[in-house]
């Protein structure tokens, strides 16, 4: 089936590591399309995710100033569209951003303005989660979520923190979860990913989240497959990345289909849109190639990833009735 004209739901997908070789061009011209092959996108298998992310800082060396960040948001907001995605949630790390003297405040303002014009320009709903990072300490943390805390009630929506969970414990982000789940600010978590499953039970240990970035590691525990269905933690996975930084050796040994078939809630998501070099609708013709999907599957995967939406009630119901009457239909 053609899923390019169905519209999808994505949760996990990186700001900095989307930028399209359009928007790359307008911010630097000198970059040429075959530099932009090279130092932007991943090749099919990388050595690991460390390796991978080396690309990630390509990105946001291109987003240092106000209109840097405009231009990128917007951007994305257009690949949206053009994949069909009618609601993403947008995460990005603000203090990898403030190289060219923005300061975090403004940093977060500029992306959040720039959010509500994609909306307006393009008629695809979003969200933002903001990021801190495995390796940066209590402090960076901790400022990273009173962003989140000063700019509730805006676009800005959750708090998660990725980057190397296998080289980093969870010690120095404790206090800032904490915080998070005292001011009522949605989290989610990458884990499961670098690291096997006992990541992914630290950090709901010590994080609490409601979804885990990635999480595909958790299906070499069974017992921790239960958990997840029974505390109905929702897992955003991202197939093609999964591959490409060795979590698995081919897409047909990626844990996906035995993931959803326990009954885990999941949802489907590119991660990384230019890394990666995938878009939303690649990622569902794969799976339904490799592992049969139909497209009930994916209506389940969707409606799952609304239902786990950091969003309001009111939008839900919206884009839930949207997504059932196309696939319906189709």
């Amino acid at each position: 089936m053609d899923y390019r004209q169905l519209p999808k739901i994505e949760l996990h997908l990186h700001l900095d590591c989307s930028l399209s070789y359009k928007v790359v061009q307008q911010i630097n011209p000198a970059i040429t399309a075959e530099e932009y092959r090279d130092s932007f996108i991943a090749p099919p298998k990388c050595t690991d995710l460390n390796d991978y992310l080396t690309r990630a800082v390509k990105g946001f060396e291109l987003m240092q100033t106000r209109e840097q960040l405009r231009l990128v948001t917007l951007d994305l907001f257009e690949q949206l569209k053009a994949d069909q995605v009618i609601y993403a949630e947008i995460r990005f790390a603000p203090l990898l951003h403030i190289a060219g003297g923005l300061d975090p405040a403004t940093v977060v303002q500029t992306v959040n303005d720039a959010v509500s014009e994609g909306i307006v320009a393009t008629g695809v709903e979003a969200g933002l989660i903001l990021c801190t990072l495995r390796h940066y300490n209590e402090a960076q943390s901790l400022e990273t979520i009173r962003l989140a805390e000063q700019f509730k009630g805006t676009h800005v929506l959750g708090f998660d923190i990725a980057g190397d969970e296998a080289g980093y414990p969870v010690t120095a982000h404790i206090k800032a979860f904490q915080l998070a789940n005292e001011l009522g600010i949605p989290c989610t978590a990458h884990a499961g990913e670098a690291a096997g499953p006992d990541s992914v039970k630290d950090t709901l240990q010590s994080f609490h989240p409601s979804r885990i970035g990635h999480g595909v590691r958790s299906a070499e525990d069974i017992t921790l497959l239960d958990q997840l269905k029974a505390h109905a933690i929702h897992l955003e996975v991202c197939p093609t990345s999964n591959v490409q930084t060795n979590v698995v050796d081919t897409i047909r040994d990626h844990p996906v289909d035995r993931i959803y078939r326990h009954g885990v809630s999941m949802s489907l998501n590119t991660d990384c849109r230019t890394i990666s070099d995938v878009n939303l609708s690649g990622e569902y013709q794969l799976v339904e190639s490799v592992f049969q999907w139909k497209k009930e599957d994916f209506l389940h995967c969707n409606l799952e990833a609304i239902r786990h939406a950091f969003c309001d009630e009111k939008l839900k119901i919206k884009l839930s009735q949207e997504i059932r009457d196309a696939y319906q239909s189709a």
